[in-house]
């Protein structure tokens, strides 16, 4: 009963590939849905901190001479818009629009005595018109605090008393600078608000600021903080729909932060809301901003093309130079990155990229996409219930039918989960059974000519690295497939469990070289034997090189890796020579590895034991395809491109393999004697 049953699951693989190959022809519409939607916005927003330039401007003998000049030059440079903050009474102060005084400032101003009892702010307008303009706003503000105003006029001025002390009235976030807003918008600047959730949500408070966004051209939002606006009153109020409702009815669309170590509270709440009216915002620090003009403008032209990055937010602050003995800016650092030498924009307009207001993506959705998916999911169990075959291939059908039976389950309980998760197991079933089928396929041929010619040897290990390649590329489909979906791609929702793609098609590969090579099976007394066997000094060795590798390998994965200096400057060249870089584990280490492994192992036997680490490249290939908010089209390039560069290297390595193979002939008994 036992061999029959074994028999029906060796058996089913080859109706398994057929399902997977249904798959993946279900999934060619849904890649060209996930294509044209990438490519369906191409304005790229440069942004500037209008708030940092004020900063700046206050160590200048001439303030307002110096706004109107770097703005000038901002704006010839390329920068579309001004980020504009709520205004503060110290922002307004810095812009000459008011003065704010203490209790005990306005004793030294009177010659009277400090109030006993009342430490209020005094606010002075230094205009009529300016008292006309920002009274209301001022008045209105404080009353929702429930802070009491009242009118003071002082040496023929006008001002307001607030009834709270300075450093509370200093905090109180007010509606952006209406006067700042106009100026701007009279340069030729767009508006870009930032808005925090540091006061009480006001449905009506909102609606007049939207409607003042509406009337000066605002399209987007940028939250300032750690939540969205209205998201600390959404328990008792509702108050994300209501924000949402306001969004929708003056048609303003979100910005979204990128790499925030956590995202902003309420924020993905919000974009579904407003269906997903969001655009991906890069944003260069205060720090960066004074890094040399070609890394930023690297930075630039990498988040546009390979991430789908539309706004480019950049950051400016004053800073001491001691060795100057000056207060100094990036402002010109900034301006130069964009243009000469740089040449950012320039860049940026050959990749097909235009200055102007970012828009969000128009998500294609065909008719079929849902049906393609079902298929594409089927397809990709199948994928997996063939992985699972080359290790135990008793429980072949079962796993198939339970991922049949479990998807259906989590489709209806947790569909994210599913998607996910079949994705990320598909994911690792093809690097993983195109390795096993070529670690089958070497040592077949070397069992069948131990002692194949060099010419003949390469060519077999050329043949097995283009189809070990295609089988591996068979994941990439059906991770877009099954995550073909806006919020991927804007990283509202991250595609979990990378960090296993990374390793598991390594150790599985591992495990059938160590326990399957040759008999196709393992066995109690396998695992017995090794179990018992004794642990010598070399095998200690061996595992902390392995762990030591395994660290190495780790901090290069993901944004936070690390690089070396020389890979840096490969990348660049790579970058300024063919526009796209592929991977430096694939190119450099996995593929040129797999094809000198291969080449050796046909000969040497025991050579094998170096595809374990060869697996890197096929995996890599696929971990590509996980960055979902990179354009599927680049990262297609980029693996060819490796795939191209690997094999040229791995040439040279056959190459050198074959010189060092001659010497070691010749010159090893010279040694032994």
């Amino acid at each position: 009963m036992r061999q029959k049953w074994l028999y029906w699951n060796n058996a089913s693989r080859k109706w398994l590939w057929l399902i997977v190959i249904i798959g993946l022809v279900a999934s060619i519409p849904v890649i060209r849905d996930r294509v044209q939607t990438e490519s369906s916005a191409d304005k790229v927003e440069l942004v500037f901190n209008y708030r940092g330039l004020l900063d700046i401007s206050t160590y200048q003998a001439h303030p307002q001479d110096f706004m109107d000049q770097q703005m000038t030059r901002l704006k010839d440079a390329g920068v579309t818009t001004m980020a504009v903050f709520e205004s503060t009474l110290d922002e307004l102060k810095k812009t000459r629009r008011l003065m704010v005084y203490s209790g005990q400032d306005l004793a030294n101003m009177t010659k009277e005595l400090v109030p006993p009892n009342a430490n209020y702010t005094y606010v002075l307008f230094t205009s009529e018109e300016n008292a006309q303009t920002y009274t209301p706003i001022i008045e209105q503000t404080f009353a929702e605090r429930q802070i009491p105003v009242k009118p003071w006029e002082y040496e023929g001025h006008s001002g307001l008393i607030l009834q709270t002390p300075p450093e509370n009235a200093n905090m109180q976030p007010m509606q952006p600078d209406p006067v700042a807003v106009k100026m701007l918008r009279d340069k030729g600047f767009h508006i870009l608000p930032r808005i925090s959730d540091t006061v009480p949500y006001n449905q009506q408070s909102m609606e007049r600021m939207l409607t003042f966004f509406e009337e000066s051209g605002v399209t987007r939002i940028l939250f300032d903080g750690d939540a969205v606006k209205g998201y600390n009153d959404n328990a008792e109020m509702k108050s994300l729909d209501q924000f949402a409702q306001l969004l929708n009815k003056h048609h303003i669309g979100l910005a979204a932060i990128e790499n925030l170590k956590k995202p902003q509270d309420g924020f993905q709440t919000l974009a579904y809301k407003i269906d997903y009216n969001v655009t991906r915002l890069y944003s260069l620090s205060d720090a960066d901003a004074n890094l040399k003009e070609d890394t930023i403008a690297d930075r630039f032209v990498l988040a546009a093309k390979d991430r789908n990055i539309r706004m480019i937010y950049m950051n400016a602050a004053p800073s001491r130079n001691t060795a100057k003995a000056a207060i100094t800016d990036p402002i010109d650092n900034l301006i130069k990155s964009l243009g000469e030498p740089g040449h950012a924009v320039e860049r940026m307009a050959k990749h097909g990229f235009e200055l102007g207001q970012a828009e969000a993506f128009t998500v294609k959705d065909s008719s079929i996409q849902r049906y393609a998916k079902l298929i594409a999911l089927i397809g990709a169990i199948a994928l997996i219930a063939l992985m699972v075959s080359y290790f135990a291939p008793v429980f072949t059908i079962a796993v198939f039918l339970l991922g049949l039976v479990g998807s259906a389950g989590l489709f209806l309980l947790k569909p994210t989960l599913l998607e996910q998760g079949i994705a990320l197991l598909a994911a690792i079933s093809a690097p993983t059974i195109a390795m096993v089928l070529a670690v089958r396929t070497v040592n077949a041929q070397q069992l069948r000519q131990p002692d194949a010619p060099a010419g003949r040897r390469l060519a077999q290990t050329l043949v097995l690295y283009v189809r070990t390649s295609i089988l591996s590329f068979v994941a990439v489909p059906f991770m877009i497939a099954l995550l073909n979906n806006i919020t991927y791609s804007l990283v509202i929702n991250q595609f979990r469990g990378v960090s296993l793609l990374h390793f598991a098609p390594i150790g599985l590969v591992a495990i059938y070289i160590v326990f399957y090579r040759g008999s196709g099976s393992i066995s109690v007394k396998q695992i017995k034997d090794m179990l018992r066997m004794p642990i010598n000094i070399l095998m200690v060795i061996l595992a902390l090189v392995a762990a030591a590798f395994g660290y190495y390998y780790l901090s290069r994965t993901g944004n936070a890796g690390t690089v070396t200096p020389f890979e840096m400057f490969l990348r660049t060249t790579l970058e300024d020579t063919f526009g796209v870089r592929p991977r430096f584990k694939e190119f450099v280490l996995g593929h040129p590895l797999f094809i000198v492994g291969v080449f050796a192992a046909l000969k040497y036997r025991k050579v094998i034991f170096v595809l374990m680490i060869a697996t890197m490249g096929q995996l890599s290939m696929v971990d590509t395809f996980a960055h979902i908010h990179t354009p599927a089209v680049l990262s297609l390039i980029r693996g060819v491109m490796g795939l191209g560069l690997g094999l040229i290297f791995g040439i040279i390595a056959v190459g050198v393999w074959q010189v060092v193979e001659g010497c070691w002939k010749k010159w090893s008994p010279l040694l032994r004697n």
